[in-house]
């Protein structure tokens, strides 16, 4: 019997260890934290042996395959003595994709990769398809392949799962835009993050279709390198597309095997250019699947957003308060910027992936009043801003940002939570920031 170990027992992880338990595998769970009751409860049930809160090292090296969470980076001693080992590491994704024989629909991209998986699955839904949610969003792609039969999986991608992606195919690839982050994990190399990104590709036919955003220059640029079978089917703000998706200042454009959708932005269920974009690359998705023109408009008519993504909290006193604390690099800020109409208080910091703040100065001159710091090392920000606005204060807690945010804002101005930085300085999760921000505004 082969042995399975799992680094990680968080979603994607427990899901991974379920499916191994069901393909007949030896199963044991590490994980250096502490796993969650909920989690613990579910690998019990399973009868998986696990451990928490430790490694114990000649376990693991025993392995015959590691499946690993995407947040363990390679640079620590555990990936390296596993690698000195020679032992086989792959993703959650890839070990699920050895036995799916559905339909995948993937998505990845430097911003709006969320925004775009849901909206995908929403029309994908709402046209009756036996469709699954899975990757960085919904429950685990593997417990959906163990426990589920669905004949679609829409897959929420990031560079990390697909670094450890090898056979997996995607039949539609989306690539939503490329702008430098998480280069922490990349030795500080743009290259190698585009190279990860790009593996989204890999295994692609010309059976199967490549959607990617024709206005981004890094994408531009490294097509002309790249070889792919795929059919590309390319989406603009810019220029025409004749096969494909574009925008006017007016009207959504899409254009599948010659049948043309044509829609006003103003109907589009989310504002600002990006969310134009987003909705471009998953109404593109839809068409290739043959989903009806009149059912992919309405459900981009009607589509939710995501929590912590741009999300409306409250007016207190005419001062509106928005949480984007989804924002965790420097392009989803600047959307957040670019579409603030008001004058703007802003809250940014926590763990900084590498950011040249520079990007947005622009914007900052333009919009925002003051800044308030929600991280435990903000001195990055303070100097890279300090001659852009009149106010620079620091906070250490939710509760504290917000009441700075009441302060220096005044009516008919907003108070915008979009960090451009990771969250675990002084928070569990993007969400739990989240979910702090908003709890601290209805206490106002």
């Amino acid at each position: 019997m082969q042995k399975l170990i799992i680094l990680g027992a968080g979603e994607s992880g427990v899901g991974a260890a379920i499916l191994g338990k069901e393909k007949g595998y030896d199963v044991f769970v590490s994980d250096a934290s502490a796993i969650k009751a909920s989690f613990q409860k579910e690998l019990q049930a399973a009868t998986i042996e696990f451990e928490s809160g430790q490694h114990t090292m000649p376990r693991i090296l025993a392995a015959d395959l590691i499946i690993k969470s995407p947040g363990i980076p390679e640079k620590t001693a555990l990936m390296k003595a596993i690698r000195e080992a020679g032992i086989k590491v792959i993703s959650e994704i890839e070990f699920a994709g050895y036995y799916s024989k559905a339909k995948h629909i993937c998505i990845t991209g430097s911003n709006g990769k969320t925004t775009t998986s849901l909206w995908c699955y929403h029309i994908l839904k709402n046209a009756g398809l036996s469709v699954g949610l899975a990757g960085n969003v919904g429950q685990s792609f593997a417990k959906q392949v163990a426990q589920e039969n669905y004949d679609y999986y829409v897959l929420e991608l990031s560079s990390f799962q697909l670094d450890d992606m090898f056979d997996f195919k995607a039949d539609i690839a989306i690539l939503t835009n490329i702008t430098p982050d998480h280069l922490d994990r990349y030795h500080y190399e743009l290259q190698n993050y585009v190279n990860a990104k790009f593996r989204i590709l890999q295994n692609q036919t010309a059976a199967d279709f490549f959607i990617f955003n024709a206005d981004d220059p890094i994408i531009a640029a490294q097509l002309k390198t790249t070889q792919t079978a795929a059919q590309l089917r390319p989406f603009s703000m810019q220029q025409t597309i004749e096969e494909g998706g574009y925008a006017t200042t007016e009207q959504l454009n899409i254009n599948i095997n010659k049948q043309q959708l044509t829609m006003s932005i103003h109907e589009l269920a989310l504002k600002g250019k990006h969310n134009t974009q987003n909705a471009l690359a998953a109404g593109i998705a839809a068409r290739l699947v043959e989903i009806r023109t009149e059912l992919v408009r309405e459900s981009l008519e009607d589509f939710v957003n995501v929590e912590h993504r741009m999300e409306f909290v409250a007016k207190v006193n005419g001062i509106e308060f928005i949480n984007d604390s989804k924002a965790t690099n420097i392009n989803a800020a600047w959307f957040a910027l670019e579409s603030m109409e008001k004058p703007t208080v802003w809250i940014v910091g926590g763990v900084d992936k590498g950011n040249d703040y520079s990007e947005l100065f622009d914007l900052v001159s333009q919009k925002v009043k003051a800044i308030i710091c929600l991280g435990v090392d903000n001195q990055k920000i303070i100097e890279a801003f300090q001659d852009k606005v009149a106010h620079i204060v620091e906070a250490k807690s939710a509760t504290e940002a917000v009441a700075y945010g009441y302060r220096l804002a005044e009516k008919d101005e907003t108070v915008l939570l979009s960090p451009a930085c990771a969250s675990f300085d002084l928070f569990e999760s993007y969400e739990d920031r989240g979910q702090q921000f908003k709890q601290a505004v209805r206490m106002l």
